[in-house]
Formats: C-alpha cells, sequence, structure tokens
C-alpha cells in the first residue's frame, strides 16, 4: 500500500489517496457504471457514475492501477509500505508505522514529470 498526500489526491478524496499498487491486469464489473476523467497528460481517475465512489487512480502510458483500500473487502492484507509527495502532507495528520517516504521534487525526479492532477 502507499499513500499519496499530493495536492489533487487529497482534493479526490478529502484526505491521503491509501492505495494499493494493482499493475495492469484489473477489471471490473459493471464497467458501463464507470466513469473515466482525464486528470493530466499522463494519468486519470475512475469513479462510479452511480455512487461516486473513487474507483482507481490509472497511469495512462502502461494502464497500471492504483486502488483505493477502501474498496477491497479483506483491508488486514495490507501494510502501508510507502508514502508520496511527504512534502505536500499537511500537519494535522499522520501515521505511525515507518514507511519509505519521497518528495513531490524525488516523485517528478523518479518518473520525468508530476504524476498529480
Amino acid at each position: 500500500m502507499g499513500a499519496c498526500h499530493c495536492e489533487m489526491c487529497r482534493k479526490w478524496g478529502s484526505g491521503p489517496l491509501i492505495g494499493a499498487h494493482c499493475g495492469s491486469d484489473v477489471s471490473f464489473l459493471g464497467g458501463e457504471n464507470i466513469s473515466i476523467y482525464s486528470s493530466s497528460d499522463w494519468a486519470e481517475r475512475g469513479f462510479c457514475k452511480l455512487c461516486g465512489s473513487q474507483l482507481f487512480y490509472r497511469l495512462k502510458e502502461n494502464m497500471h492501477y492504483f486502488i483505493p483500500a477502501g474498496l477491497f473487502e479483506d483491508q488486514n492484507q495490507f501494510v502501508l509500505e510507502r508514502q508520496s509527495y511527504i512534502d505536500k502532507k499537511p500537519s494535522y495528520y499522520s501515521f505511525s508505522n515507518s514507511t519509505h517516504d519521497k518528495t513531490a521534487a524525488e516523485m517528478i525526479e523518479k518518473y520525468g514529470k508530476s504524476l498529480i492532477t
């Protein structure tokens, strides 16, 4: 699991996006009810047209999905291992476990562009 503290994720869900890195082999039942928002040149966000739930953040280049933890029935299987945009995290919350943290600059350096928006 990873947590993203970028401004867009926090605006989208009123807190960090805490999601599972699911790769590109992902399918959904009821795909006709999924609406996709192209949030940048490189990423898009999916949500349910019926209830408005966040369904995923997906990189366009490789179709890699990040799916919010709350969508999984067995959430006890997860361990929060990484946080991105840690320098953008507001001071009113923090996580107690030790994680691998990356700043906005480190994320941009790693991926060659900002992954937010």
